[in-house]
Formats: C-alpha cells, structure tokens, sequence
C-alpha cells in the first residue's frame, strides 16, 4: 500500500495463494523497482534466493533504484525492520495467456460425467 501511495498510482496488487505464498501482480516496467523493495525489506544472503529472471534480479540487487523518498515512505508507513529468513524464495514470473479453448480429446473432464479423467479410468 504504501508503494502505491507513494507512486499516487496503483503500481502492484497482491495476493495470496492457497497457502502462505504471497503473489505481487505488477507490470513489467516496475518489475526491478518492487523487487528491490522486497529484497530490502525481506533480504537473504543465499545465492538462490530470487530463483529465475537473473537479470532482474542483478538489477535490483545492483542498487540504486530505489529512491531516498521512496524508501522513507515505506519505512514511515510501515516501522518495517528488514529481517533475513522471513521469506524462503522469490520467483518472478509473467501470467499466461489466459482462457483457452480446450477439445474434448485434451480436456482432463469426462465431458459427460464430470469427472476427472483419471478418476474415471481408475487411474
């Protein structure tokens, strides 16, 4: 919240899965910038930590990206102390390509039971 405050524009949203796992939904021209907010506030010293796009991750490891400003508004809004080990591993990844049309000869559900496929066959 307090990123998108700062920005005076929504920037990231977030959720959670079906578990524990929070996912930040962003564009990808904010993608380096919010990942050196997460890794400031949730740092890690394992190598591992961001799991893909090693790019980006350079990027905000690299530094500079965040401003003193921006920095300060989230400290203020947030007394966030940055704490090692809080979060276990970063992915970052794009969204598919949404809904699509699946033949019946593909699909995973038995088009006339309702079924799982594999539930079905006894498999």
């Amino acid at each position: 919240h307090a990123y998108n405050e700062w920005a005076s524009e929504i920037r990231a949203a977030y959720t959670f899965d079906a578990g524990p796992n929070a996912v930040i939904y962003c564009l990808e021209s904010y993608m380096v910038e919010i990942l050196s907010l997460v890794l400031r506030y949730f740092p890690s010293t394992d190598e591992g930590y961001v799991a893909n796009k090693k790019e980006v991750a350079a990027a905000a490891i690299k530094g500079n990206v965040l401003s003193q400003e921006l920095i300060k508004a989230v400290d203020d809004a947030t007394g966030r102390v940055p704490r090692e080990g809080e979060v276990k591993m970063i992915y970052l990844t794009k969204s598919g390509p949404g809904p699509l049309l699946v033949r019946d000869e593909e699909a995973l559900i038995d088009q006339s039971t309702g079924l799982n496929i594999f539930q079905k066959n006894g498999r």
